[in-house]
């Protein structure tokens, strides 16, 4: 029977269009928006801009001086515990940042509390000293010992008690001090070790007394409870009816020529302009590099790469690499998958399931197969080959014992 023409005609028409149409696009259709590129584009803008505000802040202010032992503050290294027990005791105290200031408030009845005026010189340091008949020096400065000649710094650290003739020390006790002294020639030393190194040390000179003592580890706030340091911070300050205490700035310095240094000053003239210019560069490689000229394109492929192409590709990859732990593992892998299913087990059967079927079918012990389907990788080229040849091994005999059941009557 002929088939009539007017049948085949759009028949043949449908596949010439067939042919004749390109093949569908394997590539997922992206999103126009682009809403996501300018928020990354406003990010690094802000980033850039963060970077350069911290450029232009390249110098450092300089460190404050009134950390430690000061009387207003309530921190470790603070005194303002001591300064409150003073007060409690009918002491007025009276705090001061400024050299003059402090020397116009110093009267009859006085007592002068300093740490080392780092920020001041030597000619004020000594003028700020003897404007007070009464002065207490709360520091272990090298500086501060040597224009008072009061006697050097030893770093012996004991528990040590009075032993001075001084009275206001009688009842102070045991300190714990981790800065001894050796007293100068006229030198009083009070709370002594056995070798005659003072923790305390006391002189007259020209009508004036002078205290000095590491006050940072006895009067702050972190160690006045402990053992007799609040009671040598009264037998210190409460003697008199007035304290004045400086705490000493960089504010208040009488050094011209020789001002510290800040990071800043310290900082070669070159640094800014490279940051910027690092910036800059920056900047231009995003724009060269980051720019997009519009949407990606869809494409066909009509490639089609084979299966085993891959594995001898990765293959290859490996060997080249030496890395015998993952190729190992790719291998017991693929053994894994295949003894699964020769067992009539899940594709997704654990190593040691896996171990236990094949235990079972080749009445072989357990530990030995799960050394092998999950024991260490091996690390070099032949202990791969030799697991790989006992996994085809194990591979052989299960399929043998697999056809010897299937061929049975």
């Amino acid at each position: 029977m002929t088939v009539p023409g007017p049948t085949l005609q759009p028949l043949a028409s449908s596949a010439s269009d067939a042919d004749q149409r390109p093949p569908a696009s394997t590539a997922a259709p992206r999103p126009r928006g682009r809403t996501g590129r300018i928020l990354g584009w406003v990010f690094v803008i802000a980033l850039l801009i963060g970077i350069a505000l911290l450029a232009t802040r390249f110098v450092a202010a300089a460190p404050e001086l009134g950390g430690t032992l000061n009387p207003e503050s309530p921190g470790p290294s603070g005194a303002k515990a001591l300064a409150e027990i003073v007060r409690q005791q009918g002491t007025d105290i009276e705090i001061t940042r400024s050299r003059t200031q402090a020397e116009a408030m110093i009267g009859t009845d006085t007592t002068l509390v300093l740490t080392d005026p780092l920020a001041l010189s030597d000619e004020a340091a000594l003028q700020l000293v003897e404007s007070a008949d009464r002065v207490v020096i709360l520091t272990s400065s090298s500086r501060m010992l040597r224009l008072l000649d009061l006697g050097e710094t030893v770093f012996n650290a004991d528990a040590v008690d009075a032993q001075c003739n001084l009275p206001e020390f009688s009842r102070v006790g045991d300190i714990d001090a981790t800065r001894l002294f050796t007293p100068a020639a006229g030198v009083d030393g009070c709370f002594r070790d056995s070798a005659g190194d003072a923790a305390v040390l006391r002189t007259s000179q020209e009508g004036r007394t002078l205290t000095l003592l590491e006050g940072g580890s006895l009067l702050s706030n972190e160690h006045l409870a402990e053992n007799g340091n609040a009671a040598l911070g009264l037998a210190l300050l409460a003697q008199t009816d007035h304290v004045v205490w400086y705490v000493p700035s960089f504010q208040d310095t009488d050094r011209s020529d020789d001002a510290p240094d800040t990071l800043g000053t310290l900082t070669p003239d070159w640094v800014t302009p490279a940051i910027l210019l690092l910036l800059l560069a920056g900047l231009a490689a995003i724009w060269w590099r980051g720019r997009r000229f519009g949407a990606l394109v869809a494409e066909s492929l009509p490639v089609t790469v084979r299966a085993s192409e891959t594995m001898h590709g990765r293959a290859r990859l490996t060997a080249k690499a030496a890395d015998a732990p993952h190729a190992a593992e790719a291998i017991r892998a693929g053994t894994q998958t295949r003894l699964a299913t020769r067992l009539a087990l899940s594709p997704r059967a654990t190593a040691q399931e896996v171990a236990d079927a094949a235990s079972d079918r080749l009445g072989v012990p357990r530990g030995s197969l799960y050394d092998l389907l999950g024991g260490p990788l091996p690390q070099s080229d032949r202990d791969l080959i030799d697991l790989a040849r006992k996994l085809a091994e194990l591979e052989t005999a299960v399929e043998n014992t697999v056809h010897t059941e299937r061929n049975r009557p």
